[in-house]
């Protein structure tokens, strides 16, 4: 993996989580109080596709997950 999957604890890391906004079926991203992305929440991971992820990530201008950075949840 290329260092891609980073797990965030809001309270130590410093952000200050403002809350949830809809990103697509079963995702969605959480957002700092200037409204900036910080975290993409899976909430429904067994339907999420790779594909699903790249698209809300393009939205945002962050690079495509490689197939590689994906296999770990794909088999949730």
């Amino acid at each position: 993996m290329k260092a891609r999957y980073v797990d965030v604890t809001y309270s130590r890391a410093g952000f200050g989580r403002c809350g949830l906004k809809a990103a697509g079926e079963g995702s969605e991203w959480t957002y700092d109080a200037s409204g900036k992305p910080i975290g993409l929440e899976l909430t429904a991971p067994s339907v999420v596709t790779i594909a699903d992820v790249n698209v809300v990530l393009g939205r945002i201008g962050v690079p495509e997950l490689a197939p590689e950075d994906w296999a770990p949840l794909s088999k949730v």
